[in-house]
């Protein structure tokens, strides 16, 4: 094989293991600040990490609201299971037992330590009237 040759194949192997090693970093990248999405009774059924962060989206129940200060307790479900959520920190205004709701956090012992809480809202959703005194 000519010496020229040897080289331009040498140089495109290169290239496409330094390509093949950008990718492999980019997709290992992306799937770490993956967050799966689970309904209660998925949660129930799947072997999840405790060190794993996950989102549970379901309806708050209703009378399982218990606010202690910052601290809120409530149970999500979706019907068929209920999962218990610990959250401490400011609840969206949305959030309210029987609407929908997204918490992000934590399995421990069947329970969701939340890091955050999205209240949902349905496609009719309208901002409420602001009032706004002259004086």
């Amino acid at each position: 094989m000519n010496k020229i040759r040897k080289q331009r194949l040498f140089n495109v192997f290169l290239i496409i293991c330094v390509s093949s090693l950008g990718v492999f970093f980019i997709l290992k990248a992306l799937n770490s600040n993956l967050d799966y999405f689970y309904t209660p009774s998925e949660v129930l059924i799947a072997n999840i990490p405790q060190d794993k962060r996950i989102k549970i989206g379901g309806m708050v129940k209703k009378d399982s609201v218990d606010r202690n200060g910052t601290k809120v307790i409530f149970k999500i479900t979706d019907f068929e299971n209920t999962i218990e959520v610990h959250y401490e920190g400011v609840i969206p205004d949305l959030f309210k037992e029987g609407s929908g709701v997204v918490a992000y956090g934590k399995i421990r012992d069947k329970t969701l330590i939340a890091e955050n809480i999205f209240a949902k809202h349905d496609e009719n959703y309208m901002p409420p009237n602001i009032e706004i005194s002259s004086g």
